[in-house]
């Protein structure tokens, strides 16, 4: 994407992998930031090789790691809740990013039809293990044959922003639901850890949205944003890693009392940590 008539916005590291440098720039018609320089997809899945890259393995060697999959395990019940109320009775669901397979997994165990996308193939492994079903691409399934698709934290990671909500308008059925979930900038902790912000994870999120960006993104596919939802243990998780980035340390108290902070401010303001923004094909 252009850069050039955008306006710095952060400079912000990569904490996790390279300890590279990148740059974020401000897309005022849009209100997002676009990561800059962007690798390359040759390059793009060293980025990824980190041993803390938690979403794509099932470990709990450490108290992070248990107290993340503890969290996940009610974050799966409140997902499997959302989804069985926006489609009572129940049809095709595509998750994109499906990960280890969890939320597909309790998904197809309550009745849904599930497949999923999913690049790495460690974490496919692992999610096969659990029943899951998967094709290699999207480009090989049928027009308009979803009710349901679902991106938890996977829309930041796609290169061709555009061509995946063309994909996403194509996949789905009339008046079908897209469920996507993602970091946003605008939060308190956001605010609060500067380029230190963890879910900048950068250059792994090429982009970094805000309601505004959602609404006008997928208005140009006439998709409407009908709600969108509070993502609230994502505010303690980024402060945890924000901290670590800062410190050196995770200091559990102090980045329970931002993440506290944070949730209590979005209260009134209406920007989490995260957001899941629920959008209706026409």
């Amino acid at each position: 994407m252009d850069i050039s008539n955008k306006k710095h916005f952060l400079t912000v590291k990569d904490y996790s992998v390279s300890k590279e440098i990148f740059d974020l720039y401000y897309d005022e018609k849009l209100d997002m930031l676009i990561t800059h320089p962007q690798p390359s997809l040759e390059n793009l899945g060293k980025y990824y090789e980190s041993v803390d890259y938690i979403s794509h393995t099932d470990s709990k060697r450490s108290l992070f790691e248990k107290a993340y999959h503890f969290v996940k395990n009610i974050a799966l019940k409140n997902k499997l809740n959302l989804i069985n109320e926006l489609q009572p009775g129940k049809g095709r669901i595509l998750d994109i990013g499906a990960g280890t397979g969890d939320f597909l997994s309790v998904a197809k165990e309550n009745g849904w039809q599930t497949i999923g996308v999913e690049p790495s193939e460690k974490a496919k492994g692992i999610a096969k293990n659990k029943g899951v079903s998967f094709v290699e691409q999207t480009s090989i399934l049928e027009n308009h044959s979803f009710d349901v698709i679902s991106m938890w934290h996977v829309l930041e990671h796609v290169p061709n922003l555009d061509n995946q909500i063309k994909e996403l308008k194509r996949l789905l059925k009339p008046n079908g639901t897209l469920i996507i979930a993602v970091p946003n900038f605008k939060s308190f902790d956001a605010k609060h850890y500067g380029k230190f912000w963890a879910a900048y994870d950068v250059p792994i999120h090429f982009w970094h949205f805000s309601k505004k960006a959602i609404q006008q993104l997928f208005g140009n596919e006439n998709m409407k944003l009908e709600k969108v939802l509070p993502m609230k243990f994502d505010s303690f998780y980024v402060s945890l890693l924000s901290e670590k980035y800062k410190t050196g340390n995770m200091n559990f108290v102090k980045a329970f009392f931002i993440g506290l902070q944070s949730n209590w401010k979005a209260k009134h303001d209406f920007e989490y940590s995260s957001h899941i923004y629920i959008l209706k094909n026409s």
